[in-house]
């Protein structure tokens, strides 16, 4: 049982990291914690298959956890469409300057 709290705390602790870098709109951190999510639930949901932890303890955790996934998801997609948005602003601009630069250097002198 003591290994199921460690593991139960092991979670809490990274959805607190999870949190933090996802108020930091801290992409890299983000897909770091992504990753942890895996190791840390499954010891959880195999204790809770076979009747060592409680069921609710663990759901009210994944329901937490994949709230803030889901916000992070939306985050995410918000800034690429930001940096894509950008991106065609520039592209944008540098199409311009050469049209002015091509228009400029055809001038008949």
């Amino acid at each position: 049982m003591a290994d199921n709290q460690a593991h139960l705390t092991h979670l809490d602790q990274l959805m607190a990291r999870f949190g933090r870098a996802l108020a930091d709109q801290d992409w890299d951190a983000l897909a770091s914690r992504n990753g942890e999510v895996r190791p840390a639930v499954e010891p959880l949901m195999r204790a809770m298959e076979s009747g060592e932890l409680d069921a609710s303890e663990v759901r009210t955790r994944l329901e937490e956890l994949q709230q803030l996934v889901d916000a992070a998801s939306q985050g995410a997609n918000r800034a690429r469409q930001e940096a894509q948005s950008a991106l065609k602003g520039v592209n944008q601009n540098r199409n311009a300057a050469k049209a002015y630069q091509n228009i400029s250097s055809n001038r008949p002198k």
